[in-house]
């Protein structure tokens, strides 16, 4: 390796010592701060004025690299392009090596040596899989979500990642689109700390450290109210509705200090993401003053022309960087066309000049400028990768993202279903997800080594040695294939108990897998019928991506548990629960629906000028299913129980500027020690804009021994209330409103205050 001196860019150093030296001189009586970002900037001009508007557009775009038979591979024109400095940054790049020699490149055989950003799809992991961002937004556990962040990218750091396009914050509410499994649900308060969490857990203190990488706040914006639930598809809405439910989990994202920003690829109010002047840079810089960099998605750019909202490419060019983009992902339309934008006046060299400064600047602050390999290090790398501190993270992840939905006692049982007895004589695991290493990494995982997977198979293994277990896969997820049910019968029958593993596998839910209908895919809702008939007790463990519509199950099965895909370590996770080791706390931040006609179905919804009335048909709701969700949002339960009594307000009236407490006491009335989020929501009665049902405004985590009390206490202010008005003013208006504490949003205590 060479020392940091020499990798300083090849023909700027002395020129750049002499502007940095003069600075110096000049402003002594500074602060360290400004001096640096005065090194800095000096450093940043220096290298703009010497690059070729071609090297420009170079360092605005962004590649992707490929994986062959043998490991990563890069196509030979983009290693031509990366040659000729006019490719400053590529994707799916890892591991030391192979990234070693592409950054080699760069540094030693291009004209400046500007060194390069890799950027992966780290989303619930890198190697060491985590569980979904679903599932472990069920933990409600803020420092399990940071901490997973900060794993993930420390190990992905150590394989020469430093930027991950991450976190994604969009607000989904229609569980058929797929992508719904990579954000954190429907309410934009929880989102909100879940996205601010990610980046601090990706960023850390200081991007220099080499543990640390760059965050990407995706898509902005309003990605997942995608029509109809189809990926890709439109999105539109009021400007009401943009800013008071979808942006507020980016501007938190981006106010715990994300360095990036990608753009989604739907269009919004007419006009494509990746060309919106309005979210690019009249929200985004004007608004929020956001200095770090944008990228597109992939091909976003290019995708304006099917939109229909330009004619070709190069238009895309123009609209886009002109709307506020700095970096164009895999579509090659900045390092094709912005020389000739330059060139005819349609866009301005200083713009060019501030976009390529906002990405040097993040590659300054990474500290690839003082040693481009800083993040390539064999043997960080060996000792990370799958260490103990991150699998036995992962292991706490998933389990503490199991949600359950049912626990009551099978046929003329005293006691519920689970936990299960580690007596028990044998159990019967049936389904495609009971010895299936790949499937249960969940979609985006990118890295991801299945053969490490601890399967439930091997999970209960661990957990229950002396339980005999008779497995059969029984059934697929496509298709209609019923061969395998007469060996899972015969498996039933002669169990004791049985656990159903079943769901989606791993392709079913994530990018482009939006479904239609949100059943059990395949045979499996057959198969788990046909074993219910058998009389036996069964458990029934749901592993998916998403909501799944199982009214069927909640009607027939006793006990149901809600394990999502949970990562490297499900297996262990999930046994573990079963047999009681790990007592289940978990609590849904997603409405699960009845059926998809009642889609689009969330907590906070509004009421409607003839609200529910059961006898009045003339009221808002369905002939043939309830208003009512299969289970709603912020639900889980316990192998304990928890009471909730004694709703206290400090006061009923609150002041503009001031506060008032509700507390409640919460009993844990049952035989185990388990985990209570205890929720707060509120309802403004009376609005100048109609105003929902119920907004979640606080919540607490708390762990409870059998017997114990506590009582639960959160503070409210009048910053609690604010919305925007009539006139779109944000602010909170005097008048009535309910407040609720409870174990989800739709089971509470309640009480009343007013504003003044």
């Amino acid at each position: 390796m060479k020392n940091s001196a020499q990798y300083k860019i090849k023909w700027a150093n002395l020129f750049v010592l002499l502007i940095i030296s003069l600075i110096a001189f000049s402003a002594c009586n500074q602060t360290t701060s400004t001096s640096g970002d005065s090194e800095m900037d000096a450093f940043i001009d220096s290298l703009i004025n010497q690059m070729t508007v071609e090297e420009k557009a170079g360092q605005l775009t962004l590649y992707t690299s490929g994986w062959d038979v043998t490991g990563p591979v890069l196509r030979d024109d983009y290693m031509d392009e990366l040659r000729a400095g006019r490719a400053g940054n590529l994707f799916n790049a890892h591991t030391v090596d192979y990234a070693t020699n592409l950054q080699r490149i760069a540094v030693e055989e291009t004209r400046l040596g500007i060194p390069l950003l890799f950027g992966l799809d780290v989303i619930h992991g890198y190697k060491t899989t985590f569980p979904i961002p679903l599932a472990e937004a069920s933990s409600w556990d803020m420092d399990i979500i940071e901490k997973s962040a900060h794993l993930a990218a420390k190990e992905a750091a150590s394989a020469g990642i430093n930027w991950t396009y991450n976190p994604m914050v969009d607000i989904a509410r229609d569980p058929r689109w797929g992508r719904i499994a990579e954000g954190n649900g429907e309410d934009p308060y929880l989102g909100s700390l879940i996205g601010a969490a990610k980046v601090r857990g990706i960023q850390g203190m200081d991007l220099s450290d080499p543990t640390t990488i760059l965050a990407c706040v995706k898509h902005f914006a309003a990605y997942g109210a995608a029509q109809a639930g189809r990926d890709y598809h439109t999105v539109d809405m009021s400007d009401r509705e943009l800013r008071q439910n979808y942006l507020p989990p980016y501007k938190a994202a981006l106010d715990a200090g994300a360095a990036t920003v990608m753009t989604s690829f739907n269009e919004l109010d007419g006009v494509p993401a990746s060309g919106s002047h309005y979210l690019m840079t009249e929200i985004l810089r004007n608004e929020w003053g956001f200095d770090g960099f944008v990228v597109t998605d992939y091909t976003s750019i290019n995708e304006m022309v099917p939109h229909g909202v330009v004619a070709d490419l190069k238009e895309a060019a123009e609209l886009a960087f002109n709307a506020g983009v700095q970096m164009d992902m895999q579509g090659g339309v900045y390092s094709q066309y912005l020389p000739e934008l330059l060139e005819e006046g349609k866009i301005k060299e200083s713009t060019l000049n501030e976009y390529v400064r906002q990405v040097l600047e993040m590659k300054y602050k990474l500290g690839l400028f003082d040693d481009p390999y800083r993040y390539l290090n064999k043997s960080r790398e060996q000792e990370t990768l799958y260490s103990q501190e991150l699998m036995d993270h992962a292991l706490l992840a998933a389990k503490e993202s199991i949600v359950l939905l049912k626990n009551e006692p099978a046929g003329n049982a005293a006691s519920n279903l689970l936990p299960l007895s580690k007596s028990t004589r044998s159990v019967a695991l049936i389904g495609p997800l009971a010895d299936n290493q790949k499937d249960m990494l969940g979609t985006w995982h990118v890295a991801g080594d299945e053969t490490k997977v601890v399967t439930l198979l091997e999970g209960i293994r661990q957990t229950a040695p002396d339980v005999r277990i008779n497995y059969a896969r029984g059934a697929g997820f496509n298709g209609n294939d019923q061969s395998g049910f007469a060996e899972a019968l015969a498996a039933a029958r002669r169990s004791d108990v049985v656990i159903m593993a079943i769901g989606e596998d791993y392709t079913q839910s994530g990018e482009a897998a939006s479904r239609s209908e949100i059943g059990l895919p395949g045979p499996q809702q057959e198969l788990i019928e046909a074993i219910h008939a058998l009389g036996k007790p069964v458990v029934a463990v749901v592993m998916a991506g998403r909501p799944l519509t199982i009214n069927w199950i909640d009607e027939n099965i006793p006990a149901v548990m809600n394990a999502w895909h949970l990562g490297t370590m499900s297996g262990k996770a999930i046994a573990e629960t079963l047999f009681g080791d790990h007592n289940p706390g978990g609590k849904l931040t997603i409405t699960f629906p009845k059926s998809v006609g009642q889609i689009p179905i969330y907590y906070n919804m509004k009421n409607t000028g003839r609200p529910f009335d059961a006898n009045n048909k003339y009221t808002s709701k369905y002939l043939d299913v309830s208003n009512e969700p299969l289970y709603p949002f912020g639900y889980g339960l316990s192998y304990t129980n928890f009471e909730y009594s004694n709703l206290q307000l400090s006061s009923n009236e609150l002041t503009m500027d001031g506060s008032i407490t509700v507390s409640a006491t919460i009993k844990n009335t049952g035989k185990y020690t388990g985990k209570e989020v205890v929720q707060l929501y509120i309802r403004d009665l009376v609005g100048s804009v109609t105003r929902p049902v119920k907004e979640l405004k606080g919540y607490e985590k708390i762990s409870l021994n059998p017997g114990e009390s506590r009582q639960v206490t959160f503070t409210i202010s009048a910053k609690d209330l604010e919305f925007y008005t009539r006139d779109m003013s944000y602010k909170a208006e005097p008048g009535d409103f309910k407040v609720f504490i409870g174990t989800s949003s739709a089971e509470h205590l309640e009480g009343d205050f007013t504003l003044k």
